[in-house]
């Protein structure tokens, strides 16, 4: 079969790890990438053999393109989305889907519109500990979600801000750690509550980062429709950083979690880990001994590899699958929105001191 021809969008720190993720997966092939700036577009291309370009309609049209993965700053993601899925482009999207409601349903239309698939990157989703959470949930080990619990307490400093103008700032990073790092843990924690919001209190503040305009942390109460209700601690002003973790606790008294992130990436803010991500919380009765087995596997897996790079690598094998088996995509345009339902509310119910209640 011919491999699916892909273009990554952007040229920074996130780009880069994607295009070294698609260069190594199944049935694809990166062959163009898109640079608002003509050098670093051609610096970036010329890393992959790839052909370099300003324009994303032209990019995608002179290279017919299955593929986009869209790494540019979230305000620009709708652009993105929508000059690709024109000249017929399926559409993966870094988190998040994008900074506002309103750019998430024009995703979501053109989409629909266009008839292409619109995905986006929640990369810990795909984490054997992840995905054991998800499927003791399924199966009903732990009766059904009662009570969930999402922490992020890491550390971003001066040098991460001041390394990207358009970080930090409300018009072109859209928020803070709600938008930027905390979007992994608020997906999971939403994934495993069932999806659906009933309302939410929250609050947010800056702690220790005074040349930004936004959010450093954030504390927030979420009331689910099923029932079960959920906390969240987020934050990047913990120095050194700690961990990123979502804990589940069921009605029937059983408890599982997974450690997201822990060790260098959160002490340095680099991209290699200490700790690969693990099971951290297990009392489903019978099952509690697993925990060392399951523990050993996960470190054995990341021995020799940054679970970062190789999370992105296995979405975009997951989306390139999913167009060659013209399925959904591991985490959709609609899946996406909800991350950015819960940080709207967030921020509104700070700007009314009021809760926030569903539909957003």
């Amino acid at each position: 079969m011919e491999k699916i021809r892909v273009g990554v969008v952007g040229s920074g720190k996130a780009a880069c790890m994607h295009a070294d993720g698609i260069v190594n997966i199944k049935n694809a092939s990166l062959v163009a990438v898109h640079s608002r700036s003509k050098e670093r577009g051609e610096a970036f291309a010329g890393k992959y053999g790839a052909k370099a370009y300003q324009d994303i309609a032209d990019m995608v049209a002179a290279e017919k393109l299955d593929m986009v993965t869209v790494c540019s700053p979230h305000p620009n993601h709708l652009e993105a989305v929508e000059a690709a899925m024109s000249e017929g482009s399926h559409v993966l999207v870094e988190k998040p889907l994008a900074s506002t409601l309103e750019d998430c349903d024009a995703m979501i239309a053109a989409s629909k519109k266009y008839g292409k698939k619109l995905g986006m990157v929640s990369q810990r989703r795909i984490l054997p500990a992840s995905q054991r959470i998800r499927k003791a949930i399924d199966a009903g080990k732990i009766g059904s979600p009662a009570l969930g619990i999402a922490q992020l307490l890491g550390w971003r400093g001066e040098d991460y801000y001041k390394g990207d103008p358009w970080r930090g700032s409300w018009e072109h990073e859209g928020g803070g750690v709600l938008v930027n790092q905390a979007p992994h843990q608020i997906d999971l924690l939403q994934w495993y509550m069932g999806g659906e919001m009933e309302s939410l209190y929250g609050v947010w503040n800056n702690i220790n980062h005074p040349y930004i305009e936004v959010d450093d942390t954030a504390v927030a109460i979420i009331k689910f429709k099923g029932g079960g209700i959920a906390n969240l601690i987020l934050s990047n002003s913990q120095k050194p950083g700690l961990y990123g973790k979502v804990h589940i606790h069921g009605s029937n008294g059983a408890s599982v979690g997974v450690q997201t992130d822990g060790g260098a990436m959160f002490i340095a803010g680099i991209s290699k880990v200490q700790e690969p991500p693990k099971t951290d919380l297990w009392t489903v009765p019978g099952e509690e001994s697993l925990v060392a087995q399951w523990e050993k596997e996960d470190v054995d897996l990341f021995h020799s590899e940054d679970p970062i790079e190789y999370f992105i690598r296995a979405q975009n094998q997951d989306f390139v699958d999913a167009i060659i088996n013209d399925r959904p995509p591991m985490v959709d345009g609609e899946e996406g929105r909800k991350t950015v339902e819960i940080f709207t509310a967030i921020y509104r119910s700070m700007e009314t001191g009021k809760e926030i209640k569903w539909p957003l």
